[in-house]
Protein backbone atom coordinates (compact mmCIF):
# COMPACT_ATOMS: atom_id res chain seq x y z
CA UNK A 1 0.00 0.00 0.00
CA UNK A 2 1.15 3.43 -0.81
CA UNK A 3 1.05 5.55 2.88
CA UNK A 4 -0.56 8.38 1.84
CA UNK A 5 -4.11 9.40 3.92
CA UNK A 6 -6.53 12.30 2.54
CA UNK A 7 -8.85 13.55 5.68
CA UNK A 8 -12.37 15.03 4.24
CA UNK A 9 -14.50 17.44 6.00
CA UNK A 10 -18.19 17.28 4.19
CA UNK A 11 -20.53 19.60 3.57
CA UNK A 12 -23.85 19.50 4.58
CA UNK A 13 -26.64 18.66 1.95
CA UNK A 14 -29.71 21.25 1.35
CA UNK A 15 -33.27 20.07 2.08
CA UNK A 16 -33.36 19.66 -1.51
CA UNK A 17 -30.04 17.28 -1.06
CA UNK A 18 -28.07 19.52 -2.80
CA UNK A 19 -24.12 20.09 -1.57
CA UNK A 20 -24.33 23.34 0.38
CA UNK A 21 -21.38 24.92 -1.24
CA UNK A 22 -19.44 28.30 -0.55
CA UNK A 23 -17.04 30.15 -2.00
CA UNK A 24 -14.63 30.86 1.30
CA UNK A 25 -14.59 28.87 4.40
CA UNK A 26 -14.05 31.27 6.87
CA UNK A 27 -14.39 29.02 10.15
CA UNK A 28 -11.62 25.87 9.52
CA UNK A 29 -11.65 22.91 11.41
CA UNK A 30 -8.50 21.95 14.09
CA UNK A 31 -8.64 18.27 13.94
CA UNK A 32 -7.40 17.34 10.53
CA UNK A 33 -4.38 19.69 10.93
CA UNK A 34 -4.12 18.20 14.36
CA UNK A 35 -3.94 14.77 13.45
CA UNK A 36 -1.61 15.56 10.90
CA UNK A 37 0.74 16.56 13.24
CA UNK A 38 0.38 13.07 15.01
CA UNK A 39 0.79 11.24 11.74
CA UNK A 40 4.45 9.71 11.24
CA UNK A 41 6.90 11.39 8.36
CA UNK A 42 6.58 8.62 6.24
CA UNK A 43 2.82 8.97 5.67
CA UNK A 44 1.67 11.80 2.91
CA UNK A 45 -1.17 14.13 4.17
CA UNK A 46 -3.57 16.09 2.17
CA UNK A 47 -6.85 17.63 3.36
CA UNK A 48 -10.17 18.14 1.07
CA UNK A 49 -12.51 20.71 2.49
CA UNK A 50 -15.91 20.07 0.62
CA UNK A 51 -17.85 23.32 1.28
CA UNK A 52 -15.06 25.05 -0.82
CA UNK A 53 -13.58 21.97 -2.31
CA UNK A 54 -14.48 18.73 -4.96
CA UNK A 55 -13.95 15.45 -3.28
CA UNK A 56 -11.37 14.02 -5.16
CA UNK A 57 -12.58 10.45 -5.46
CA UNK A 58 -9.48 9.54 -8.06
CA UNK A 59 -6.82 10.07 -5.49
CA UNK A 60 -4.11 8.12 -5.35
CA UNK A 61 -4.16 8.04 -1.60
CA UNK A 62 -5.29 4.52 -0.35
CA UNK A 63 -6.51 5.65 2.91
CA UNK A 64 -9.50 8.21 3.18
CA UNK A 65 -10.52 9.69 6.84
CA UNK A 66 -13.69 11.35 7.14
CA UNK A 67 -14.82 14.00 9.23
CA UNK A 68 -18.62 14.47 10.89
CA UNK A 69 -19.63 17.19 11.81
CA UNK A 70 -23.70 18.20 12.45
CA UNK A 71 -25.94 17.24 9.79
CA UNK A 72 -23.04 16.90 7.54
CA UNK A 73 -22.59 13.32 9.15
CA UNK A 74 -25.78 11.92 6.29
CA UNK A 75 -22.96 13.69 3.47
CA UNK A 76 -19.80 11.62 5.89
CA UNK A 77 -21.19 8.11 5.30
CA UNK A 78 -21.97 8.25 1.77
CA UNK A 79 -19.11 10.02 0.75
CA UNK A 80 -17.34 6.53 3.16
CA UNK A 81 -19.77 4.35 0.78
CA UNK A 82 -18.28 5.62 -2.46
CA UNK A 83 -14.88 4.83 -1.25
CA UNK A 84 -15.29 1.78 -0.18
CA UNK A 85 -16.41 0.93 -3.65
CA UNK A 86 -13.34 2.09 -5.00
CA UNK A 87 -11.64 -0.47 -2.43
CA UNK A 88 -10.21 2.25 -0.18
CA UNK A 89 -9.65 1.84 3.49
CA UNK A 90 -12.19 4.46 4.88
CA UNK A 91 -12.16 5.81 8.32
CA UNK A 92 -15.08 7.79 10.30
CA UNK A 93 -14.56 9.69 13.06
CA UNK A 94 -16.15 12.98 14.82
CA UNK A 95 -18.50 13.62 17.46
CA UNK A 96 -21.63 12.71 15.67
CA UNK A 97 -20.16 9.43 14.19
CA UNK A 98 -19.06 8.83 17.97
CA UNK A 99 -22.60 9.47 19.18
CA UNK A 100 -23.66 6.52 16.64
CA UNK A 101 -20.57 4.07 15.89
CA UNK A 102 -22.82 1.16 15.25
CA UNK A 103 -24.88 2.64 12.61
CA UNK A 104 -21.71 4.59 10.92
CA UNK A 105 -19.46 1.49 10.77
CA UNK A 106 -22.07 0.09 8.02
CA UNK A 107 -20.55 2.38 5.88
CA UNK A 108 -17.11 2.54 6.55
CA UNK A 109 -13.88 0.14 7.63
CA UNK A 110 -13.27 1.64 11.15
CA UNK A 111 -14.98 4.02 13.36
CA UNK A 112 -12.45 6.21 15.67
CA UNK A 113 -14.93 6.96 18.89
CA UNK A 114 -14.03 10.29 20.65
CA UNK A 115 -10.78 12.06 20.80
CA UNK A 116 -8.69 10.48 17.88
CA UNK A 117 -4.88 11.74 19.57
CA UNK A 118 -4.82 8.18 21.41
CA UNK A 119 -5.04 5.69 19.38
CA UNK A 120 -4.17 7.37 16.05
CA UNK A 121 -0.85 5.90 15.71
CA UNK A 122 -2.28 2.04 16.58
CA UNK A 123 -4.76 3.03 13.42
CA UNK A 124 -2.11 3.72 10.76
CA UNK A 125 0.28 0.83 12.49
CA UNK A 126 -2.78 -1.60 12.35
CA UNK A 127 -3.41 -0.16 8.46
CA UNK A 128 0.53 -1.37 7.70
CA UNK A 129 -0.02 -4.59 9.16
CA UNK A 130 -3.32 -4.92 7.40
CA UNK A 131 -4.66 -5.41 10.65
CA UNK A 132 -7.39 -2.89 11.43
CA UNK A 133 -9.43 -3.25 13.82
CA UNK A 134 -13.89 -1.85 13.80
CA UNK A 135 -13.63 0.86 16.24
CA UNK A 136 -10.97 2.59 18.36
CA UNK A 137 -11.74 4.65 21.84
CA UNK A 138 -8.98 5.37 24.14
CA UNK A 139 -10.37 8.13 26.94
CA UNK A 140 -8.58 11.38 27.06
CA UNK A 141 -6.20 11.78 30.06
CA UNK A 142 -4.81 15.15 29.04
CA UNK A 143 -4.77 18.03 26.38
CA UNK A 144 -1.19 17.83 25.26
CA UNK A 145 -0.42 17.80 21.67
CA UNK A 146 1.89 19.30 19.04
CA UNK A 147 1.40 22.43 16.63
CA UNK A 148 -0.95 21.21 13.59
CA UNK A 149 -0.13 21.66 10.55
CA UNK A 150 -1.64 24.67 9.20
CA UNK A 151 0.20 24.74 6.47
CA UNK A 152 -2.10 21.82 4.68
CA UNK A 153 -4.56 24.81 5.09
CA UNK A 154 -2.68 27.74 3.60
CA UNK A 155 -3.53 27.10 -0.29
CA UNK A 156 -7.14 26.83 0.54
CA UNK A 157 -10.00 30.03 -0.23
CA UNK A 158 -10.07 30.16 3.60
CA UNK A 159 -10.72 33.31 5.85
CA UNK A 160 -8.54 35.76 7.64
CA UNK A 161 -7.80 33.50 11.16
CA UNK A 162 -6.61 30.09 11.98
CA UNK A 163 -8.32 28.21 14.99
CA UNK A 164 -5.98 27.18 18.12
CA UNK A 165 -7.29 25.40 20.73
CA UNK A 166 -7.19 25.79 24.51
CA UNK A 167 -9.55 23.43 25.66
CA UNK A 168 -11.68 20.51 25.22
CA UNK A 169 -14.83 19.40 27.29
CA UNK A 170 -16.89 21.23 29.62
CA UNK A 171 -18.57 20.75 33.07
CA UNK A 172 -22.04 21.19 31.95
CA UNK A 173 -24.71 18.64 31.37
CA UNK A 174 -26.89 20.12 29.10
CA UNK A 175 -29.30 17.50 27.47
CA UNK A 176 -29.32 18.08 24.04
CA UNK A 177 -25.14 18.49 23.33
CA UNK A 178 -22.78 15.75 21.68
CA UNK A 179 -20.49 17.76 23.62
CA UNK A 180 -21.74 16.71 27.12
CA UNK A 181 -22.57 13.01 25.93
CA UNK A 182 -18.97 12.74 24.55
CA UNK A 183 -17.13 14.24 27.56
CA UNK A 184 -19.65 13.62 30.48
CA UNK A 185 -18.60 16.66 32.50
CA UNK A 186 -14.80 16.67 32.24
CA UNK A 187 -12.58 19.43 30.92
CA UNK A 188 -9.24 19.67 29.53
CA UNK A 189 -6.93 22.55 28.95
CA UNK A 190 -3.99 22.66 26.76
CA UNK A 191 -0.55 23.95 28.72
CA UNK A 192 -0.89 28.20 28.28
CA UNK A 193 2.48 26.98 27.11
CA UNK A 194 1.42 25.41 23.98
CA UNK A 195 -1.57 27.86 23.41
CA UNK A 196 1.13 30.24 23.02
CA UNK A 197 3.09 28.28 20.55
CA UNK A 198 0.31 27.65 18.24
CA UNK A 199 -0.59 31.42 18.62
CA UNK A 200 2.85 32.10 17.22
CA UNK A 201 2.86 29.97 14.64
CA UNK A 202 -0.44 31.26 13.29
CA UNK A 203 0.66 34.58 13.64
CA UNK A 204 4.05 33.51 11.47
CA UNK A 205 2.37 32.40 8.88
CA UNK A 206 0.83 36.12 8.32
CA UNK A 207 -2.25 35.85 10.37
CA UNK A 208 -3.19 38.99 12.47
CA UNK A 209 -6.37 36.79 13.83
CA UNK A 210 -7.04 33.48 15.07
CA UNK A 211 -10.12 31.59 16.53
CA UNK A 212 -9.81 30.24 19.98
CA UNK A 213 -11.37 26.85 20.41
CA UNK A 214 -12.79 25.74 23.82
CA UNK A 215 -16.34 24.98 25.10
CA UNK A 216 -16.37 26.55 28.26
CA UNK A 217 -12.95 28.67 28.62
CA UNK A 218 -14.88 30.85 31.59
CA UNK A 219 -15.22 27.49 33.84
CA UNK A 220 -11.35 28.10 35.00
CA UNK A 221 -10.84 31.78 35.52
CA UNK A 222 -7.05 32.22 36.98
CA UNK A 223 -6.61 29.99 33.34
CA UNK A 224 -8.21 32.33 31.59
CA UNK A 225 -6.27 35.81 33.64
CA UNK A 226 -2.79 33.89 33.02
CA UNK A 227 -3.57 32.75 28.98
CA UNK A 228 -4.70 35.80 28.39
CA UNK A 229 -1.68 37.90 30.25
CA UNK A 230 0.14 36.14 27.64
CA UNK A 231 -2.08 36.74 24.45
CA UNK A 232 -1.92 40.36 24.95
CA UNK A 233 2.23 40.27 24.57
CA UNK A 234 0.99 38.79 20.63
CA UNK A 235 -0.45 41.96 19.38
CA UNK A 236 -3.07 39.57 17.70
CA UNK A 237 -6.92 39.87 17.64
CA UNK A 238 -8.52 36.84 18.86
CA UNK A 239 -12.66 35.59 18.69
CA UNK A 240 -14.27 33.13 20.78
CA UNK A 241 -17.22 30.86 22.12
CA UNK A 242 -17.99 31.27 25.95
CA UNK A 243 -20.49 31.34 28.82
CA UNK A 244 -22.32 34.57 29.14
CA UNK A 245 -22.05 34.30 32.63
CA UNK A 246 -18.92 36.57 31.51
CA UNK A 247 -20.96 39.45 31.63
CA UNK A 248 -21.10 39.09 35.44
CA UNK A 249 -17.41 40.06 35.77
CA UNK A 250 -15.77 43.15 34.53
CA UNK A 251 -12.43 42.41 35.67
CA UNK A 252 -12.42 39.20 32.71
CA UNK A 253 -13.64 41.16 30.57
CA UNK A 254 -11.14 44.19 30.73
CA UNK A 255 -8.86 41.43 30.79
CA UNK A 256 -10.21 39.46 27.82
CA UNK A 257 -10.83 42.32 25.61
CA UNK A 258 -7.36 44.41 26.50
CA UNK A 259 -5.90 40.78 25.16
CA UNK A 260 -7.32 41.49 21.69
CA UNK A 261 -10.45 39.51 21.72
CA UNK A 262 -13.02 41.23 19.29
CA UNK A 263 -16.40 38.76 19.60
CA UNK A 264 -17.48 36.46 21.67
CA UNK A 265 -20.19 33.75 20.77
CA UNK A 266 -22.52 32.74 23.39
CA UNK A 267 -24.93 29.01 23.96
CA UNK A 268 -28.28 31.00 25.15
CA UNK A 269 -30.45 28.38 23.90
CA UNK A 270 -34.05 29.96 24.52
CA UNK A 271 -35.75 33.29 25.88
CA UNK A 272 -37.90 30.84 27.50
CA UNK A 273 -37.27 30.06 31.48
CA UNK A 274 -38.58 26.68 31.19
CA UNK A 275 -36.96 25.56 28.54
CA UNK A 276 -33.56 26.33 29.86
CA UNK A 277 -34.34 24.16 32.79
CA UNK A 278 -35.78 21.61 30.31
CA UNK A 279 -32.71 21.55 28.55
CA UNK A 280 -31.01 21.06 32.13
CA UNK A 281 -29.28 24.41 32.02
CA UNK A 282 -31.11 26.46 34.81
CA UNK A 283 -27.96 28.26 35.55
CA UNK A 284 -28.71 30.39 33.17
CA UNK A 285 -31.81 32.81 34.39
CA UNK A 286 -33.44 35.16 30.87
CA UNK A 287 -34.02 37.36 32.91
CA UNK A 288 -30.68 38.20 33.57
CA UNK A 289 -29.34 37.53 29.55
CA UNK A 290 -30.87 41.30 28.89
CA UNK A 291 -27.55 43.20 31.25
CA UNK A 292 -24.70 40.26 30.86
CA UNK A 293 -24.87 41.12 26.97
CA UNK A 294 -25.01 45.39 27.42
CA UNK A 295 -21.65 44.47 30.08
CA UNK A 296 -20.16 42.26 27.40
CA UNK A 297 -20.84 44.72 24.45
CA UNK A 298 -20.06 47.56 26.76
CA UNK A 299 -16.47 46.42 27.65
CA UNK A 300 -16.21 46.68 23.76
CA UNK A 301 -16.91 42.75 22.62
CA UNK A 302 -18.97 41.98 19.82
CA UNK A 303 -21.81 39.79 20.38
CA UNK A 304 -22.54 36.68 18.68
CA UNK A 305 -25.33 34.04 19.59
CA UNK A 306 -26.35 30.49 18.76
CA UNK A 307 -30.11 29.65 19.88
CA UNK A 308 -32.59 26.56 19.81
CA UNK A 309 -36.40 26.32 18.87
CA UNK A 310 -38.74 23.46 19.69
CA UNK A 311 -38.05 22.81 23.59
CA UNK A 312 -40.33 21.84 26.48
CA UNK A 313 -41.39 25.95 26.99
CA UNK A 314 -41.29 27.52 23.54
CA UNK A 315 -44.33 28.87 21.66
CA UNK A 316 -45.07 30.14 18.38
CA UNK A 317 -45.06 33.36 20.54
CA UNK A 318 -42.08 32.95 22.17
CA UNK A 319 -40.20 31.80 19.32
CA UNK A 320 -41.49 35.48 17.25
CA UNK A 321 -40.55 37.42 20.37
CA UNK A 322 -36.87 35.83 19.83
CA UNK A 323 -36.61 38.39 17.22
CA UNK A 324 -36.98 41.25 19.31
CA UNK A 325 -34.74 39.76 21.81
CA UNK A 326 -32.33 39.35 19.14
CA UNK A 327 -32.73 43.25 17.53
CA UNK A 328 -32.78 44.59 21.47
CA UNK A 329 -29.56 43.26 22.33
CA UNK A 330 -27.66 44.61 18.89
CA UNK A 331 -26.17 40.80 18.58
CA UNK A 332 -24.43 41.29 15.35
CA UNK A 333 -24.30 37.46 14.42
CA UNK A 334 -27.50 35.21 15.40
CA UNK A 335 -27.73 32.01 14.48
CA UNK A 336 -30.83 29.53 15.05
CA UNK A 337 -31.61 25.36 14.86
CA UNK A 338 -34.26 23.50 15.36
CA UNK A 339 -33.85 21.45 18.68
CA UNK A 340 -33.37 17.66 17.16
CA UNK A 341 -32.87 14.72 18.73
CA UNK A 342 -29.68 13.23 17.87
CA UNK A 343 -29.10 9.77 18.50
CA UNK A 344 -27.32 9.25 21.62
CA UNK A 345 -28.19 12.74 22.82
CA UNK A 346 -30.03 12.46 26.45
CA UNK A 347 -32.84 14.49 24.61
CA UNK A 348 -32.79 11.37 22.15
CA UNK A 349 -33.48 8.82 25.12
CA UNK A 350 -36.03 11.28 26.24
CA UNK A 351 -37.83 11.59 23.02
CA UNK A 352 -37.90 8.16 22.47
CA UNK A 353 -39.18 7.08 25.76
CA UNK A 354 -42.30 9.60 25.38
CA UNK A 355 -42.67 8.46 21.83
CA UNK A 356 -42.33 11.65 20.94
CA UNK A 357 -39.57 11.16 17.46
CA UNK A 358 -42.19 11.48 14.68
CA UNK A 359 -39.34 10.96 12.07
CA UNK A 360 -37.03 7.54 12.73
CA UNK A 361 -34.93 8.35 9.58
CA UNK A 362 -32.03 9.74 11.17
CA UNK A 363 -30.51 9.52 7.54
CA UNK A 364 -33.37 12.42 6.82
CA UNK A 365 -32.37 15.25 9.41
CA UNK A 366 -31.05 18.12 8.79
CA UNK A 367 -32.21 20.84 10.87
CA UNK A 368 -34.17 22.57 8.76
CA UNK A 369 -37.58 20.75 9.97
CA UNK A 370 -39.00 19.04 13.30
CA UNK A 371 -38.42 15.66 14.11
CA UNK A 372 -40.09 15.31 17.07
CA UNK A 373 -43.44 16.47 18.27
CA UNK A 374 -43.41 19.71 20.27
CA UNK A 375 -44.99 20.34 23.89
CA UNK A 376 -46.97 23.16 22.76
CA UNK A 377 -47.23 23.55 18.96
CA UNK A 378 -47.32 20.73 16.16
CA UNK A 379 -43.60 19.84 14.39
CA UNK A 380 -44.91 21.55 11.23
CA UNK A 381 -46.00 24.80 13.24
CA UNK A 382 -42.44 24.45 14.86
CA UNK A 383 -40.80 24.45 11.25
CA UNK A 384 -42.48 27.30 10.17
CA UNK A 385 -42.32 29.20 13.26
CA UNK A 386 -38.30 28.87 12.41
CA UNK A 387 -38.59 29.96 8.88
CA UNK A 388 -40.48 32.87 10.13
CA UNK A 389 -38.21 34.44 13.11
CA UNK A 390 -34.59 33.31 10.42
CA UNK A 391 -36.51 35.59 7.97
CA UNK A 392 -37.95 38.42 10.54
CA UNK A 393 -34.43 38.49 12.11
CA UNK A 394 -32.56 38.24 8.92
CA UNK A 395 -35.02 41.67 6.93
CA UNK A 396 -32.77 44.20 6.06
CA UNK A 397 -34.11 46.98 8.75
CA UNK A 398 -32.99 44.13 11.26
CA UNK A 399 -29.87 43.27 9.72
CA UNK A 400 -28.61 47.19 9.50
CA UNK A 401 -29.86 47.90 13.57
CA UNK A 402 -27.49 45.16 14.06
CA UNK A 403 -25.15 46.25 12.47
CA UNK A 404 -24.41 49.41 10.51
CA UNK A 405 -26.53 51.62 12.99
CA UNK A 406 -25.23 49.09 15.92
CA UNK A 407 -23.70 51.78 18.86
CA UNK A 408 -19.89 50.95 18.49
CA UNK A 409 -19.92 50.92 14.68
CA UNK A 410 -17.99 53.78 14.27
CA UNK A 411 -15.28 52.48 16.74
CA UNK A 412 -14.93 49.80 14.57
CA UNK A 413 -15.97 50.31 11.27
CA UNK A 414 -13.86 47.28 9.45
CA UNK A 415 -15.69 44.58 11.58
CA UNK A 416 -19.63 46.11 11.33
CA UNK A 417 -18.72 45.90 7.89
CA UNK A 418 -17.68 42.73 7.69
CA UNK A 419 -20.90 41.13 10.04
CA UNK A 420 -23.02 42.68 7.95
CA UNK A 421 -21.12 40.89 5.00
CA UNK A 422 -22.23 37.94 6.49
CA UNK A 423 -25.57 38.85 7.40
CA UNK A 424 -26.26 39.19 4.25
CA UNK A 425 -24.86 36.19 2.87
CA UNK A 426 -27.19 34.45 5.51
CA UNK A 427 -30.08 36.26 4.06
CA UNK A 428 -29.37 35.02 1.08
CA UNK A 429 -28.95 31.44 2.61
CA UNK A 430 -32.54 31.71 4.16
CA UNK A 431 -34.38 32.92 1.73
CA UNK A 432 -33.53 29.52 -0.01
CA UNK A 433 -34.31 27.19 2.95
CA UNK A 434 -30.55 26.90 3.94
CA UNK A 435 -29.64 26.96 7.30
CA UNK A 436 -27.00 29.05 8.59
CA UNK A 437 -24.24 27.60 9.86
CA UNK A 438 -20.43 28.47 10.74
CA UNK A 439 -18.90 25.65 8.54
Amino acid sequence: MNKKILFIQPTPYDMNKNLIKKKKLYFVGLAFPLLAALTPPDWEVEVCLETIEDVPYKTDADVIAIGSMGHAVIRSMDIAKKFKKRGKTVLLGGYMVSLMPEEAKKCCDSIVIGDAEGVWHEVLKDIEDNNLKPFYQKELTELNCPTPKYELLLNKNIGDFLPVQAGRGCPNVCSFCSVYCLYKTKYYRSPIENVIRDIKRVKELGFKKFLLLDDNILSDKDYLKKLCTEIKKLDMSWLSQCSVEIGRDGEILEIVRDSGCIALSFGIESISQESLNSMNKAWAKVEEYGKLLENIRKAGIDVSTEMVVGAEGDTVESIMATAKFIEDNKIVVPRFYILTPIPGTEFFSKMKEQNRIINHDIYSYNGTEAVHQPRNMSPDELTQSYWKLYNKVFSIKSILNRTIFHGNFFKRPLNFLFYLGVNLFYRSQIKNKITPNII
